[in-house]
């Protein structure tokens, strides 16, 4: 398994199926909460559900299409991020990640953001990373801005959030 120690407390874990319960514990009480910004946790409706997300991962991780990591705290799985996309064209990755609210506060996205950004800058020889946030997510917005991402503009009716209908507003950030 790939283990990426960023530092005593937080390390990032390629996703394996083992991952499903802890996940599907996670989404089972924060639900609502997760919703918030994310589309899918209503449809998350067993352990099946992240067993089917994990295999995708890992046939897209092993095509080179994405990389999908859990995010650990002290060893505890709270959270995930991704390369949603990795496009080795124009040298550009897209992050995405959740974290369960219990651990928000902590710096745990981002050290988990800034452990990404090196892969791919360093590993993967990207130019650019890109994360795209709900206009309204104001914590995942300060999240990019306090990592040095520049806001590059916003996408009007970017995505359907369980009915409601959101803007994304679009970070880059520039090896």
């Amino acid at each position: 398994m790939f283990v990426r120690h960023l530092d005593e407390n937080v390390s990032l874990a390629l996703v394996q199926s083992s991952f499903a319960a802890r996940y599907y514990q996670i989404v089972c009480r924060e639900r609502e909460y997760l919703s918030q910004w994310l589309a899918w946790p209503e449809h998350a409706n067993g352990e099946a559900f992240f067993e089917t997300f994990i295999k995708g991962a890992l046939r897209d991780y092993a095509e080179g299409k994405s990389m999908t990591c859990a995010m650990l705290y002290r060893g505890d799985i709270v959270g995930n991020i991704s390369f949603n996309t990795i496009d080795r064209e124009l040298k550009k990755v897209e992050i995405g990640y959740w974290l369960s609210k219990d651990f928000q506060g902590k710096g745990i996205a981002s050290r988990c953001v800034t452990g990404m950004v090196a892969i791919a800058f360093d590993e993967l020889s990207m130019q650019k990373v890109e994360i795209s946030a709900a206009q309204g997510n104001t914590r995942s917005r300060a999240l990019c801005e306090r990592l040095g991402f520049t806001l590059e503009g916003t996408i009007g009716n970017a995505e359907n959030l369980n009915g409601r209908i959101v803007d994304h507003a679009i970070y880059g950030l520039y090896k």
